[in-house]
């Protein structure tokens, strides 16, 4: 059987470094078209995929319709739901970049829209498989935390300029700018998969390099009664990635995922290449009360060491790191297209996300705790 024909609407970082790098390297789909304006990324798109189709607007797009099974929209936020309704309209399933809307009554209308048309939709929610995330995953299935009290997550950098050489240079509804949409997107994803649905927001935003928020703070409390601490900034130095504390440990991960910096950096996912899998030197730690400091871990050698637990070092017990898996979203949209499993990502669980950004915002404006309904 052929592959699918996918066009992917933008080249910047989300479509050139992400979408079309793991296209290319999934079985079973293949990069047809890349849609463009710009004509210096549509000569890097044609270098890179030399038999793909290169256009430099939408509607050329939708006159070769016919041409394509899938459209992933790698544009910016302002234009996701348009282009996704454009896409349902022509009967094609349709992958969005994160976020889905840039609020959670436009992602509504959008998942209605799909839904009377019969078409696939779904999102690239890609942070649920950091290393990090599926590593807390098997430590929560083996019980190894007990019960969760507190998460702390965060996603920081050092970035003086913060986003001003970014597109995100307009921070309101209407161009989903800012920090908050941008990472603020993968830090409340992550804690409602794992960690269940939200009953109370508290946030605090700041514009610390103009009038785009670069930096925000999140305090939710889970129905659960879990409480996530989640941080995003584009000019800090960067906090630990990931803590986590249960009733029995915690779990320290100071170190962020590694699949972004290896797409950066022109590294793809193969059958060949140990893809998503993190240096020894950066796992994470496990801390117990009776957890005594131990003798530094040797340092990793990529040319003769090999994935194992390492000697114990300072600050508890060294836990193995499971891949990250970035490389298994578009593999889970063809079984999804083609034989009917459910896509990797429920769009509905986007609306989830938006319905707490949306009152991340309403509760800094008013410095006061929203509380969500049902």
């Amino acid at each position: 059987m052929s592959d699918l024909r996918a066009a992917i609407v933008g080249y910047g970082l989300a479509g050139e470094v992400f979408h079309a790098p793991l296209i290319d390297a999934a079985p079973g789909i293949e990069v047809t078209t890349i849609v463009t304006g710009n004509p210096e990324r549509a000569e890097r798109a044609r270098a890179a995929y030399p038999n793909a189709r290169i256009l430099p607007d939408a509607e050329r797009l939708w006159a070769c319709a016919d041409d394509h099974d899938l459209v992933v929209i790698a544009a910016p936020n302002a234009v996701h739901v348009s282009l996704a309704r454009r896409a349902i309209d022509h009967r094609l399933p349709v992958v969005v970049d994160k976020p889905l809307a840039n609020d959670a009554g436009a992602a509504r209308g959008l998942i209605a829209h799909a839904e009377r048309a019969g078409t696939p939709l779904t999102v690239f929610h890609n942070r649920r498989w950091d290393s990090d995330q599926l590593t807390l995953r098997r430590l929560l299935d083996e019980g190894a935390l007990g019960d969760v009290l507190r998460v702390e997550s965060r996603m920081e950098s050092w970035a003086a300029d913060g986003l001003a050489t970014r597109w995100r240079l307009e921070d309101d509804a209407g161009t989903g700018g800012g920090i908050l949409l941008d990472l603020g997107a993968h830090l409340v994803d992550q804690v409602l998969t794992l960690f269940g649905p939200v009953a109370t927001v508290y946030a605090e935003l700041d514009r610390r390099a103009g009038g785009v928020v670069d930096e925000a703070f999140l305090a939710l409390r889970h129905r659960s009664g879990i409480l996530s601490h989640l941080w995003a900034a584009n000019a800090v130095v960067p906090g630990p990635r990931l803590r986590v504390r249960g009733t029995r440990a915690v779990f320290d991960q100071p170190h962020p995922d590694e699949q972004e910096a290896a797409l950066v950096a022109g590294a793809r996912p193969s059958p060949d290449a140990l893809w998503g899998v993190p240096d020894r030197a950066h796992w994470g730690r496990l801390l117990t009360a009776d957890a005594e400091p131990r003798a530094a871990a040797a340092p990793f050698d990529r040319a003769t060491d090999v994935p194992g637990t390492p000697a114990d070092g300072p600050l508890g017990a060294p836990v193995p790191a499971e891949p990250g898996g970035w490389d298994l979203f578009y593999p889970a949209v063809v079984s999804a297209l083609l034989a009917g499993t459910p896509m990797p990502v429920d769009p509905r669980e986007a609306v989830d996300t938006l319905r707490v950004l949306d009152a991340a915002r309403l509760s800094a404006a008013a410095t006061r705790i929203v509380v969500l309904g049902g």
